[in-house]
């Protein structure tokens, strides 16, 4: 899953540290209704990246069950750097499109940490996951995150297709997993970018980066 929705501004326009944000009312109704579609799944593992949105996402979701939910902090959001930094031609095209230029050599997400970085962190902490015993996981992370994990069942640069996978506010993927004596053979793409409380994404006018670029400009 995708962590629900939060938000990046204060009132009065001024940011807030993406590492603190909590969920707000519409994202807590967002992961109630993830849950409630999820009520029926026997896990026995569950993962988020340490980061509040997730806690607060994975918590909702994960409801009475008695599982302990475990923090992995490779799974953390690709961390930018400072918008003011970035040349005013360039920002509107870099936040509002990030994941565009993502194969690029040596490309920067926003002016932070570079793609090529970020996957392989990323997908460190996922074969790491993968090689633990369990059969039905819980995994909240991010959008970033997400995108790369889900085009790793891709053939190819997993870098160039991140922009192809939007990931909206606390959606579902379902991932089948063919492990075989501790290697990975196949990942299958059961579910992508499910939103339970918009099925139809009749309400999604805009990607998650667009909304993002959109309270910039407003604040």
């Amino acid at each position: 899953m995708r962590h629900a929705s939060v938000c990046y501004f204060n009132d009065d326009g001024s940011p807030v540290d993406p590492r603190y944000v909590h969920l707000t009312e519409r994202g807590r109704h967002q992961a109630h209704s993830a849950a409630q579609v999820l009520a029926s799944v026997e896990l026995d593992l569950a993962v988020c990246s340490g980061l509040t949105r997730t806690r607060e996402t994975a918590s909702i979701v994960l409801g009475d069950r008695s599982l302990i939910l475990e923090e992995v902090p490779g799974f953390r959001e690709i961390r930018s750097g400072r918008l003011r930094e970035l040349a005013p031609e360039r920002l509107g095209q870099e936040l509002a499109y990030p994941y565009e230029l993502a194969a690029q050599h040596d490309s920067r997400f926003l002016g932070g940490e570079t793609y090529l970085e970020f996957s392989q962190r990323v997908l460190a902490a996922w074969h790491d996951l993968l090689a633990l015993d369990w059969r039905h996981a819980l995994l909240v992370a991010h959008d970033a995150v997400n995108r790369i994990l889900l085009g790793e069942a891709q053939p190819g640069n997993t870098l160039s297709g991140m922009s192809a996978f939007e990931q909206d506010p606390a959606c579902i993927n379902i991932i089948d997993l063919d492990i075989v004596e501790g290697q990975l053979k196949r990942m299958l793409l059961r579910t992508v970018n499910f939103t339970p409380y918009d099925p139809l994404k009749h309400y999604a006018r805009l990607t998650v980066m667009e909304r993002v670029h959109r309270q910039y400009k407003h604040a």
